[in-house]
């Protein structure tokens, strides 16, 4: 089912699922893991290619390596922008902790005030996957199995997709679009 706020068609996937990312479960395999980069729009695209200087000491070699010969990001086969691989396999601005867990060096250096992108929102908001097209907006859930123990986290703290993407969807869409997914989250759940 299909819900419609302003100029955006929502998946009620986004109030029926549960998800909350469990780090130490997973590693964060979404950032190593996929066909093509995360896809990232031309106004992210400016802020990194003007602050990668200040994101650079929070990257990896290999990473730092792959900007400087190829960019920040590349055309992928849908025509997308997406973030720049390493190997076709992980984001060039993936760096790991002492666990090995993955972490965004874009993140990093926002959290110390070296650049003003915090990550790419089509990271911030996933699992929801947007697509943009001529007269309206999709915002949809993107089951992916690696996402499993964020499948069973959400289920056993019962909170909703859209719930753990609050900050993310704020982001993206504004407060008002927020309020408008809470009150269509009370209904949808007085029918159930």
């Amino acid at each position: 089912m299909l819900i419609e706020i302003e100029d955006k068609v929502i998946s009620t996937q986004i109030f029926e699922k549960n998800f909350v990312c469990d780090l130490s479960a997973c590693k964060g395999q979404c950032c190593v893991s996929g066909d093509s980069g995360a896809p990232i729009s031309v106004e992210e695209i400016s802020i990194l290619e003007d602050e990668i200087d200040e994101i650079k000491p929070f990257m990896r070699k290999r990473g730092i390596k792959i900007i400087e010969n190829q960019g920040v990001f590349y055309v992928d086969q849908e025509n997308e922008k997406v973030t720049s691989l390493i190997d076709e396999k992980e984001c060039a601005f993936v760096s790991f902790n002492k666990e090995g867990i993955a972490q965004c060096s874009i993140e990093m250096a926002y959290k110390e005030g070296k650049t003003t992108l915090k990550k790419p929102i089509s990271c911030h908001l996933f699992p929801i996957r947007v697509k943009k097209f001529k007269a309206f907006t999709a915002l949809n859930y993107s089951k992916w199995d690696i996402c499993e123990p964020a499948c069973e986290c959400g289920e056993k703290l019962k909170v909703p997709v859209f719930i753990f993407l609050k900050d993310a969807l704020i982001r993206a869409f504004g407060r008002r679009f927020f309020s408008e997914l809470l009150a269509v989250n009370k209904e949808i759940t007085k029918k159930r």
